[in-house]
């Protein structure tokens, strides 16, 4: 077995490992969005969102994909020339949080925790160069995995170093942010960061620094 069979058979394994997982009560009813259709394990970036939109991820089983923010976050990529396939996306928590109307609502703290270990392991088993974490939550995720002090409000569109790898903060997709927080021109200069760091992480790795 080569080292990338080993890569996917570890992935597999831990995607089966989320799949039965039971921490959260509130969630039990719903399945943890990692699969092979998260991207590949040798993807040089990662985007780590909040969680699987209910009619987003949770139901397309894809990460950002099939509502608004899935819509505006192909949108955001596709600025940059970053095609899904050379991506990793996933999720703070894997699992859907609702409110009993049925809406999305954040993931609660214990939650995150919950699922912080499933985020450190994916993050070790893909070893992105890049990190782009989008929104306050999937930020303050990072954290818990190795510290930082970095906020949305600060270092939004920056190119970060964060564990041993480039971090870019970025705002969420998602309609609401749009319109309220980050508009349309900011996201697009937000994105050219990621395609700094995606030149910064080559030109490191050309220059034989180690990877990670």
């Amino acid at each position: 077995m080569n080292l990338l069979e080993q890569k996917r058979a570890l992935f597999d394994a831990l995607a089966a490992e989320a799949a039965a997982c039971r921490r959260c009560g509130a969630m039990c009813g719903r399945t943890a969005v990692l699969s092979d259709r998260n991207g590949s394990v040798e993807a040089r970036v990662m985007f780590i969102g909040e969680a699987p939109g209910r009619q987003g991820g949770d139901r397309t089983r894809v990460p950002f994909s099939g509502d608004q923010s899935g819509h505006n976050f192909g949108r955001y990529i596709a600025s940059i020339n970053l095609p899904r396939e050379e991506i990793f996306i996933t999720n703070s928590v894997l699992c859907n949080p609702r409110k009993e109307s049925g809406a999305n609502r954040k993931p609660s703290t214990k939650e995150s925790l919950n699922c912080a270990a499933f985020l450190q392991r994916q993050i070790e088993l893909v070893a992105p160069r890049v990190v782009v974490t989008l929104g306050a939550v999937a930020l303050a995720a990072l954290s818990r995995i190795e510290y930082h002090q970095f906020t949305l409000k600060d270092s939004a569109g920056r190119v970060c170093e964060w564990n041993g790898r480039l971090l870019v903060p970025l705002y969420h997709p998602s309609p609401q942010v749009l319109a309220s927080h980050r508009r349309e021109d900011a996201q697009l200069r937000d994105y050219a960061a990621v395609a700094r760091a995606i030149r910064q992480s080559a030109a490191q790795a050309h220059a034989g620094e180690p990877s990670h």
